[in-house]
């Protein structure tokens, strides 16, 4: 077992595929007190300040969104961020490649703490999880 080229700091955000925008903003907003931080609609992007992270929402039914409905087959869960101490592009690569893990060329995205770098790896199960630099 190789040593890690980087420490989990937090998760940064949840993205969430939402059927209906304003039931679910309803629930995030009026019941559990969310705000809303960035809105992004020709994208189908809405994201939400959940204390120190974000609670992205993606309309099924918009661009980002993949136009599918959510049911038991399909996943409303986009992807989680981690933050993560350490953002060495290569080391990072390196890493996950030794594992047999191929990750996304880093870009510049937008999460809990503003702009950074990230990749994007897929676990075992198919679930997307963005490795992003803790700026």
């Amino acid at each position: 077992m190789s040593a890690h080229p980087f420490q989990i700091v937090s998760l940064d955000h949840v993205v969430l595929r939402v059927r209906d925008l304003d039931a679910a903003f309803a629930f995030y907003v009026d019941v559990l007190g969310c705000s809303l931080e960035r809105e992004l609609p020709e994208l189908g992007l809405y994201q939400l300040r959940a204390g120190a992270q974000l609670i992205d929402l993606v309309p099924v039914d918009s661009k980002l969104g993949g136009g599918t409905e959510v049911r038991q087959e399909n996943r409303n869960v986009d992807h989680i961020c981690l933050v993560i101490s350490s953002f060495d592009e290569t080391a990072l690569q390196a890493h996950l490649a030794a594992h047999g893990f191929e990750a996304s060329p880093a870009a510049e995205r937008y999460g809990a703490k503003g702009y950074g770098q990230s990749v994007y790896v897929t676990d075992p199960d198919g679930n997307t999880v963005e490795l992003k630099e803790n700026n």
